[in-house]
């Protein structure tokens, strides 16, 4: 069964991160709050997420600080970063969070439609991404089992120019390892 999509909610206030549960609930994401800069980036260490919803503005740690570190590691610098602020429209914070990386900067109050949609955009780009992921892994194992094939014929045929018809049965009980696989593999 293929891995549900996470949704990391950041916001110093739990009445705002409830808010943010119930707009994302129906959606195929498993949402994952937690109220601190300091705490996203903990949760970072051990969860992959489709999509962050950063509070821009926090106590300690801000969600601009918090971007810019989530973007320096690698693992985290490509999961895109929808910034929520109550901040009046101020260009200048807005920029701001584009320039840590942010992929957009919401103010609040904000339409739920709208967010459930980006939210929406960002978790169906995971689930590809995961999809590509596994089919990669399926071919890289498609492609072993094929060159230990290759070889087993190869072996098999070295044995029986090798041996002359001596070898037969040997070269016959390789080429049957190479068909139906060793027990041991």
């Amino acid at each position: 069964m293929a891995e549900r999509a996470k949704a990391l909610l950041v916001d110093d206030r739990k009445d705002n991160l409830l808010a943010l549960e119930a707009i994302l609930q129906g959606l195929p994401v498993t949402p994952v709050a937690v109220e601190s800069g300091e705490a996203a980036l903990k949760q970072l260490l051990t969860d992959d997420f489709a999509v962050i919803l950063l509070d821009a503005q926090m106590p300690n740690m801000d969600g601009f600080e918090t971007a810019s570190h989530i973007k320096r590691r690698e693992r985290t610098r490509h999961v895109p970063i929808l910034f929520l602020t109550a901040a009046d429209r101020d260009a200048q914070l807005a920029l701001r969070g584009y320039a840590v990386g942010a992929v957009d900067y919401l103010t609040k109050p904000f339409d739920p439609w709208v967010l459930r949609a980006k939210v929406s955009i960002f978790v169906e780009l995971w689930t590809k991404t995961q999809q590509l992921k596994a089919q990669a892994d399926a071919t890289r194992e498609r492609d072993a089992q094929w060159q230990r094939l290759t070889e087993t014929v190869d072996e098999a045929a070295r044995v029986l120019r090798a041996n002359g018809e001596q070898a037969a049965s040997e070269a016959l009980a390789l080429l049957e390892k190479a068909r139906w696989g060793s027990p041991n593999d």
